[in-house]
């Protein structure tokens, strides 16, 4: 896909599962709950030492096994990451910071970048440096009441709150009635205990209920 192509993807995605485990099989599971659950965008994050080997086998994996998933990477800190990712084949870098070399890098690759924020000042500097969506990190430390009072003044930003997100009405209606364009989800949406034991059916069912939520809330 080429940036445009995510771009698109990405503002679609009301729901961003944002996920880390060091077993590749767990990992393919995971992914294809997520799939068969209905989503179509996927943060594996680079969170431990088998983060570089695992995610080029999982960009095989969705190509063969999840057609029209996008599978990206996150908790990407400097340029240097993001450009051995991106030699790999990621097609979106999700930051928990604002690092302009990493954005330089993502530009220069034409590569969809997100980066993490944590005040309008910064927001709107990752928008003059590129990127279109901004992360809200860590969430649950701001609020809703951030996103809302942000947009106030500039209602344009896009922003997909993470850290504390929470597969529940009350949580996500929160998030969206403050004008979040999605949310990245992350500890809170996968058991697991259900990852542990291969029980990749009910962690399926316990997505697909987050997205119902989350369906309902948008209609």
């Amino acid at each position: 896909m080429n940036k445009k192509e995510v771009a698109e993807k990405m503002n679609q995605a009301l729901m961003i599962p944002v996920f880390y485990n060091a077993d590749l099989e767990s990992c393919k599971g995971t992914i294809k709950a997520c799939y068969d659950a209905g989503l179509r965008v996927f943060e594996y994050v680079n969170r431990g030492a088998a983060a570089v080997e695992n995610f080029p086998q999982l960009l095989e994996f969705v190509e063969a096994e999840c057609s029209g998933m996008l599978l990206g990477i996150g908790s990407i800190v400097n340029a240097e990451q993001a450009q051995d990712f991106i030699n790999v084949g990621a097609p979106f870098i999700v930051a928990p910071v604002l690092d302009e070399p990493t954005g330089a890098v993502c530009k220069q690759n034409e590569i969809y970048w997100v980066p993490g924020c944590g005040t309008l000042s910064e927001m709107k500097k990752a928008t003059t440096l590129g990127a279109d969506i901004v992360k809200l990190f860590p969430a649950d430390v701001y609020g809703p009441a951030f996103i809302k009072a942000v947009l106030g003044p500039c209602p344009e930003l896009k922003i997909m709150p993470t850290g504390g997100v929470a597969p529940n009405k009350e949580n996500l209606s929160g998030w969206y009635g403050a004008g979040a364009i999605c949310v990245g989800m992350g500890s809170q949406l996968f058991d697991k205990t259900l990852i542990a034991e291969g029980k990749f059916d009910e962690l399926r069912d316990n997505i697909s209920a987050a997205l119902a939520i989350v369906a309902e809330i948008k209609s």
